[in-house]
Parts: C-alpha cells; sequence; structure tokens
C-alpha cells in the first residue's frame, strides 16, 4: 500500500514561527494562573470590618486632637524676671498651622502614592500607607495636645503675651500668675501657657517620619550594600521636619527642650505606625506591606491584587516554598504581600493561660521537648533542582556527606 505525503503550502517564515515556543510575556498585571473569581459580598464585608476598627480609633484620635485644643488647659506660675520668657511675642509665625497641616499631611498623601505607583503598585500598599500615616498624626497630636493642656508650660513670649501693668513686681518668696495679665485676647493667653511640648515639632516629625520610614522600606535601606543616595532620599523628609522644628525657636513659640522632646515623640510614633502594617526596615520583604487580616478562601480572592511581574517567591503571600504548602493550608489573600507571623489569638492564649500550667513553665518545657526532638532528628532539606548547575556541587556534597556542607 502507498501512502502519499501531503505537502504543506504554509510559508516556511510562518511555519518557523509557529513552532517557536511560547513565552509568557512580562507584564505587571496578574498572571493568569493567579487569577481568581470575583469576590463575594460576604468576603467584602469581612475585609472591611476587619480594619473598621482602625479607622474608628484613627477617628477618634483625630477628633480628640481638635477638640483638646479648646480646653483651657492649667496655666503654671512664673517670674516677671525670667529673662527666658521676655522674648517678643511674633504676630506672623514661619510655619502657621495651614502650612503645618500641608508639610506633615498633604505632601506625604501625595508623595507616598506616586511611589507606590513607581515600585510595587499595589491598592493593599496604598490603603496601608495611607491608614498609617493617618493614625501615626492622629496618635501624635492628641498625646500632644493632652501634654500641653496637663503641663501648662509658659511660652517664651509668655510676658509679652500677658502684658503686666508696669512696674509689677513678683510678689516676695513667690511667683506670679495669670491672673495679673491684662491681656485682653483669651486665645492668645491661653495659648501663651503650652510651650511643653512642641506641637509643631511632633506633628512635622510624625508625618514626614512616616514617609521617611515608607521611602526606607521601598529602598530597602538597610540590605547591607551601604548605598548613600538611598539614606540622602529616606532622610530628605527628616530634614523638613527639622527645618519646621527649628522655626519654632526663631519665633520665640519654644524653648529648645520641648522643640527636642516634640521631634522625638513624632518619630517614635511615626515608626509604631509604620510597624503596625509594615514588616521591619532591615528585612528583606520591607518594600511589601503586611497581608489583610483575613484568610483567602478556596476559589476566591480579593479584587485588589497587586500588579506583578515576576513569579511568586513564597515568602509572599499566595506562594509557597518549593513541594511545600503553608502552614495549615492557611494561605493569605494578595500576592505581593508579606505574611503575618503565625500567632496564636489572644482568646486561646487566655483560655490556656486560665486552665493550664504558669506560661513561664510551659514554654520551658516546650523548649525541653523541642532540643530533644531537635537531637533526634536528622535535618531535611528542601528539593533542589537538577537542572541548575549552580546547585549541582552542593548536591555532590551532600550525598557524599562532605562536612563542608
Amino acid at each position: 500500500m502507498a501512502y502519499t505525503q501531503l505537502r504543506d503550502n504554509t510559508p516556511l517564515s510562518s511555519r518557523l514561527l509557529h513552532n517557536q515556543p511560547t513565552r509568557e510575556m512580562p507584564s505587571f498585571g496578574l498572571r493568569p494562573s493567579t487569577r481568581r473569581p470575583p469576590v463575594s459580598s460576604t468576603r467584602r464585608r469581612k475585609l472591611l470590618f476587619s480594619y473598621a476598627p482602625d479607622w474608628i480609633v484613627t477617628i477618634g484620635l483625630a477628633a480628640i486632637f481638635f477638640s483638646l485644643d479648646r480646653v483651657e488647659g492649667y496655666r503654671r506660675v512664673f517670674s516677671l524676671e525670667d529673662t527666658s520668657l521676655r522674648h517678643p511675642y511674633a504676630v506672623h509665625e514661619r510655619v502657621p498651622n495651614i502650612a503645618l497641616y500641608f508639610i506633615c499631611f498633604v505632601a506625604p498623601v501625595l508623595i507616598q502614592p506616586v511611589v507606590n505607583l513607581l515600585t510595587v503598585r499595589s491598592w493593599w500598599d496604598l490603603h496601608n500607607s495611607t491608614l498609617g500615616l493617618i493614625f501615626g498624626l492622629a496618635l501624635t497630636g492628641s498625646v500632644t495636645q493632652f501634654v500641653k493642656i496637663t503641663v501648662g508650660r509658659p511660652r517664651p513670649d509668655i510676658i509679652d503675651r500677658c502684658q503686666p501693668p508696669a512696674g509689677l513686681v513678683d510678689p516676695a518668696f513667690a511667683l506670679t500668675s495669670w491672673t495679673v495679665c491684662t491681656q485682653t485676647d483669651n486665645n492668645i493667653l491661653r495659648d501663651g501657657f503650652r510651650s511643653f511640648l512642641s506641637g509643631h515639632s511632633s506633628l512635622s516629625f510624625a508625618g514626614l517620619g512616616f514617609l521617611s520610614f515608607y521611602l526606607a522600606g521601598k529602598m530597602h535601606l538597610f540590605d547591607k550594600r551601604g548605598h548613600t543616595g538611598k539614606a540622602w532620599l529616606a532622610l530628605a523628609p527628616f530634614s523638613g521636619a527639622a527645618l519646621v522644628a527649628i522655626s519654632r525657636t526663631m519665633d520665640y513659640r519654644h524653648h529648645w527642650h520641648d522643640v527636642l522632646i516634640g521631634s522625638i515623640l513624632g518619630t517614635v510614633m511615626a515608626y509604631f505606625a509604620y510597624r503596625q502594617y509594615y514588616p521591619p526596615l532591615e528585612s528583606e520583604l520591607s518594600h511589601r506591606p503586611y497581608s489583610p487580616r483575613i484568610k483567602r478562601e478556596d476559589e476566591e480572592g480579593l479584587p485588589t491584587h497587586t500588579h506583578t511581574n515576576s513569579g511568586s517567591a513564597y515568602p509572599f503571600a499566595g506562594g509557597s516554598a518549593p513541594g511545600q504548602g503553608l502552614p495549615g493550608n492557611e494561605e493569605y489573600e494578595l500576592e505581593g504581600t508579606v505574611l503575618r507571623p503565625q500567632r496564636e489569638s489572644l482568646e486561646d492564649i487566655w483560655r490556656r493561660d486560665a486552665h493550664g500550667a504558669p506560661v513561664q513553665e510551659r514554654s520551658e518545657s516546650t523548649e525541653a521537648k523541642d532540643s530533644s526532638l531537635s537531637e533526634n532528628t536528622v535535618p531535611t532539606l528542601p528539593p533542589i533542582r537538577a537542572s541548575s548547575p549552580r546547585l549541582q556541587p552542593q548536591v555532590h556534597l551532600y550525598q557524599h556527606g562532605g562536612g563542608a556542607f
């Protein structure tokens, strides 16, 4: 039996192009394997409710900050002979309140989305950065106002604000109180007893400090490579905050230690707020935000996927180690985010401590058990791909029991 070979009239160039292996085009969008069905309304509601306490607390702290500004507060006595309180009252400040709000809030809110667009391109990162910034500012402002009205320290220009009668001196063996003042504007007089601590300093360092930490995390400032350019760029917002703080001494609104303590408070609060939603700056994943607090259910994901242009690495959410799954099959919602530490809930800790042994004894027994297991257990290595030429010498050493491993 004879067979007739059919002739292919397709041009050679088309056949060569058709036989080429398909390649995945680089894209900043989701890979087809990671696309998930739309999130249900129940899951969306859970996500909103999981971060509702954060927003409620933040809004509450902001309300406390603005409401405490109208409280009279405590007013300390002072000496009319104290030269540190005889500075002139500056009617026009170098950095008024409206400029302060623009520097500490509006500027970071405008800069952080640009950094997000140039780096991770994630809606979840934008949410975390905005929430962390507002939370840090609200917390700093409320603490600052509370300290101001309870301490009641006179400003360096209090005597010019007070306008005491001419020729008035301090009582014998005593100091002068604010009741001798002839100032008719109560707002000017009330603000004269709010020197400690500096609100301009604390708020500027809280807002611009958060921006500095955000930039440092995105650029991996502490990657032990020593890039001076990254350090200067990350510290630039701190320089702006320092200029605002220095201007308060130039206007004779604060003593130098008021400015110093306010700057320290703002920096600490900024880092505290940053660490609520981002990993440490020295982490290899410092450019990624923490994952949402709710777990991903099967065949369901969030509509706020981050844009990536590379495969998932198992330290990120949505990926796992080769040949392994996440502990307890608990996979988080978003790719491009950092997995939150697996810890017991507070209810489990309280229930365990209420019905079990003390925490210290239990931890010691657990450590002893873990040490005994580690002594009798041979460590296992993750599977190694034989196709990688750089890993083949390590496979040879391990198989022959080499001490170099």
